[in-house]
């Protein structure tokens, strides 16, 4: 649905982007992660035709960004990091107004306003100005307005930014509830434990390259080579845990164990009779509270990936 090819922008001297390459299938939500002045924004830009690309290509839905930018416009939904809003219109009347700008007909207009109310939960709100409005009420009114001409693919730029604990689960529900309404979803953002929640693919792009992309579970594999253990001892104790430390160190298939947080972590190569390291501590009397394996996350993939060079 969204397909990017060898996209190149710069800023002067500045490279915002460097053949970046990625693809969007129908129907996903795509977590487009990377550090702050990675690209994130100028693709997302570039792709809601609000900036031209130096060279390359972009499209949406088969639309050539830079050959029919209208009719990109007419696929898409664009919610940027930063907006504004019409602080004296109602919620009612700024979706209205927004609809025009659609060229949504006049006589669908409220009716397509109160639906969109209604699924972003601001229905009792649709006589309220929108400057009396909360931050997370104002996203998801931002969200509505988004939706007013239907598009099929939406490109969310932070969309959870500043928001609380409970407006971030909304935002996230809200998002899950456009998927299946059959959108395809662009979302960035730096929350990611809400990302692995939330979506199907993931792009991580770093210094404007991009450096992995693909389903959420084989980008994870891929980045997050070997395996790792956890073990909590029932006494916390330091001379304990570096008694098990050694213990463990030289057993073979063992590639290295550290204490972290009151624990062992501890690397093991594939294949590794987890059962049997365990039964080896019990045996030599170490008390063991818990005994899992730790699995990678969106976070750990984040720091790998984006690590200076030197750390790679």
């Amino acid at each position: 649905m969204i397909e990017v090819r060898g996209l190149r922008k710069r800023y002067g001297r500045q490279v915002a982007l460097e053949s970046v390459d990625f693809e969007v299938p129908r129907g996903e939500i795509f977590g487009f992660i990377g550090p702050n002045g990675a690209g994130k924004t100028t693709t997302i830009r570039i792709l809601a035709t609000l900036v031209t690309a130096d060279a390359g290509s972009a499209s949406i839905g088969e639309i050539s960004v830079a050959d029919d930018p209208q009719g990109v416009r007419r696929l898409i939904g664009y919610m940027p990091d930063f907006f504004g809003v019409y602080d004296r219109l109602t919620a009612q009347e700024y979706l209205e107004f927004y609809a025009a700008c659609h060229d949504v007909p006049r006589h669908r207009r409220a009716r397509v306003a109160r639906e969109l109310l209604d699924l972003v939960d601001l229905a009792d709100r649709s006589e309220a100005q929108v400057d009396t409005l909360s931050r997370g009420m104002k996203q998801r009114l931002c969200l509505a307005r988004t939706l007013v001409h239907d598009p099929q693919v939406l490109l969310l730029d932070e969309p959870a930014s500043g928001l609380d604990p409970r407006a971030r689960y909304e935002m996230r529900e809200l998002i899950k509830e456009l998927r299946r309404m059959g959108k395809t979803i662009l979302v960035s953002s730096h929350i990611l434990p809400e990302l692995e929640e939330l979506c199907t693919w993931v792009g991580f792009i770093d210094r404007g390259r991009m450096v992995e992309v693909g389903p959420v579970e084989d980008v994870r594999n891929r980045v997050l080579t070997g395996r790792r253990l956890r073990v909590e001892l029932v006494d916390d104790d330091e001379v304990k845990l570096l008694s098990a430390r050694d213990r463990i160190a030289d057993r073979k298939g063992v590639i290295a164990v550290e204490v972290v947080e009151g624990a062992l972590e501890v690397a093991v190569e594939e294949g590794f009779p987890d059962q049997e390291l365990l039964a080896e501590l019990i045996s030599a009397g170490v008390a063991v509270r818990s005994f899992a394996p730790i699995t990678g996350d969106l976070s750990e993939a984040f720091l790998r990936l984006t690590a200076v060079p030197e750390q790679r």
